[in-house]
């Protein structure tokens, strides 16, 4: 996956800078898709691709701040850039706060906004690979019995086979059963590997304060 695999979204009212911004957007290389209200966006995002939100703030119906609530509060990582003609500080920090990763006044500079853009589709698509990992993972520690995830629980907090028999009650010869299949498994070869594993499943558990 690259930069040239994203979708750039434009949402803005005004047709001439939809129609300006789509030209720059395919020029540089990027998918662009381009809809003139929040409603229209709505209707048609996904989720699936990495990308990129560039927003006005007043629209009819449903504001550009609004609408950055509205995908927040669904929980759509989807990065955010500003780009209007009626910003002000209050307006610009309540984006910044909730999340928007930059906010540029119009007229802005072709460039200026092309490597705002492409830094926020960096980061969308770093998401989109770390969310990809996580679900293999998790479908990797889903294929453990619940026999070999006590065993590679064990493993990761650096118990020996012969404790951790001594642990569960079993013999030390069934714990290296275990211990084998559950590696094969995961596709891990060694308890450092493992305790990794183990360490990013719990990390990624824990539910992200909100900036």
């Amino acid at each position: 996956m690259n930069e040239k695999d994203a979708l750039i979204f434009v949402v803005d009212d005004d047709a001439a800078m939809r129609r300006s911004m789509e030209y720059l957007f395919d020029s540089a290389g990027w998918q662009v898709a381009t809809f003139d209200s929040a409603a229209a966006f709505l209707e048609n995002y996904d989720g699936r691709l990495p990308g990129c939100l560039v927003l006005d703030v007043r629209m009819p119906l449903m504001s550009g701040l609004e609408l950055q609530q509205h995908l927040r509060e669904r929980g759509v990582a989807l990065p955010i850039v500003f780009l209007t003609g009626h910003g002000d500080v209050g307006i610009a920090v309540q984006a910044m706060k909730n999340g928007a990763c930059d906010f540029l006044e119009k007229p802005c500079k072709d460039q200026a906004l092309l490597d705002t853009v492409g830094r926020a589709v960096k980061r969308s698509i770093d998401s989109c690979q770390k969310n990809a990992q996580s679900q293999a993972l998790q479908s990797a520690l889903a294929m453990l019995t619940a026999r070999e995830r006590e065993v590679v629980q064990l493993v990761a907090a650096g118990k020996s086979n012969k404790l951790i028999a001594r642990e569960l009650t079993i013999s030390e010869k069934t714990v290296q059963v275990h211990r084998y299949r559950a590696m094969e498994k995961l596709g891990v070869h060694s308890a450092t590997e493992i305790a990794r594993m183990i360490m990013q499943t719990a990390q990624e558990a824990s539910p992200p304060g909100l900036p």
